[in-house]
């Protein structure tokens, strides 16, 4: 092994690290997936109808971080500057120079310029086309993209949080505290998700944080029962005995010293949650119970591929996006469960 490298394996977390990044897959996965998401982080810089720059007669200004009214170019009217209306754009370039981003369209967008009706094809103004409304399809996915990984991050990091502690409650405490939280788990995990989501949807419109919280109600389960399964085995081991003899407190014994290995064993599975937070976040967009209309959204894309099957474009583009996106999880996933597995890293 080269000298550089040995440094890898001086600690157990260094060495799953090293067999995370020998597995070519894996670790290509989690490059293109961080510099996809660095990209859907800078949207705004990327596609939006707000310039970046406007410089007009000497001065500077900032279209993207303050508004400005027409009368501030030339206009007549103290409203909201319209950066693609032909007379400001002239009346800019005459006396300066504007810079648009790469996507001069939002998510929220609509080209009321298109020479065809909508959804229109893909052109050299709309790459993948636009949605029955006239907005950028290229614009939604990117957009789309970031609020959907965002959710499912949130909601994999807090119900990840409310998971293990509830399973190191179970596994530690044992007896009759494990049997009353098991049996309460089996019926929440009987109860019907979709119907209940479509009774709170019918009683208001969900938001962004309503929403994380009424999913957050059935995904907190997802480890519970890794964690519970280590804190039994654990409890019972010399350390922990000993721990409780020189009368460390409960509290210390369940996340100082069990909970580091469990960690473990829980790791290897958020990669898995955070894909199926996407799916079902999409899968309830699509059912129209997910985030209100003005968010963009890769389940309202769905939605629109089946809407338009004449616009075979709109379902081609927004699959790609979602299959890629899920098998680049998946690879990570499985790259990270292989590197946690001591059967193939003696």
């Amino acid at each position: 092994m080269p000298k550089h490298q040995s440094w890898l394996i001086t600690s157990p977390w260094h060495k799953h690290i090293y067999a995370f990044m020998r597995n070519k897959r894996a670790k290509w996965s989690l490059v293109i997936f961080v510099v996809l998401f660095i990209v859907s982080l800078l949207a705004e810089f990327i596609a939006n109808d707000q310039p970046l720059l406007v410089k007009y007669k000497g001065e500077l200004y900032f279209p993207l971080f303050k508004t400005y009214t027409e009368q501030t170019f030339g206009g007549d009217f103290p409203t909201p500057t319209d950066y693609h209306d032909k007379y400001i754009s002239q009346n800019i370039n005459k006396n300066g120079y504007i810079v648009f981003p790469l996507f001069p369209y939002s998510y929220n967008t609509i080209d009321y310029n298109l020479n065809m009706p909508t959804p229109s094809r893909p052109t050299e103004r709309h790459w993948l086309g636009t949605d029955d409304e006239g907005r950028d399809i290229l614009a939604r996915i990117i957009y789309g993209f970031r609020i959907s990984v965002v959710f499912a991050f949130l909601l994999t990091l807090i119900s990840s949080v409310v998971g293990i502690i509830a399973g190191a409650v179970q596994g530690y405490f044992g007896g009759r505290t494990d049997l009353i939280f098991q049996r309460f788990i089996e019926i929440w995990e009987a109860l019907p998700q979709l119907f209940i989501l479509i009774i709170v949807a019918s009683l208001f419109v969900p938001g962004f944080w309503s929403l994380l919280l009424i999913m957050l109600l059935f995904t907190w389960i997802s480890l519970t029962g890794v964690v519970r399964a280590e804190f039994l085995r654990s409890r019972n081991f010399e350390f922990v005995k000993a721990a409780k003899a020189l009368g460390v407190s409960n509290i210390r014994i369940m996340f100082r010293h069990i909970l580091p290995n469990a960690i473990v064993a829980t790791i290897t599975f958020i990669p898995f949650i955070l894909s199926e937070a996407i799916v079902a976040l999409t899968a309830l967009d699509f059912l129209g119970l997910g985030l209100p209309p003005e968010y963009p959204s890769l389940g309202d894309l769905v939605r629109q591929g089946k809407d338009n099957l004449q616009a075979p474009w709109i379902g081609i583009s927004i699959f790609i996006v979602l299959s890629g996106l899920l098998t680049l999880l998946i690879f990570i996933g499985e790259g990270v469960r292989d590197a946690f597995d001591t059967r193939k890293n003696k």
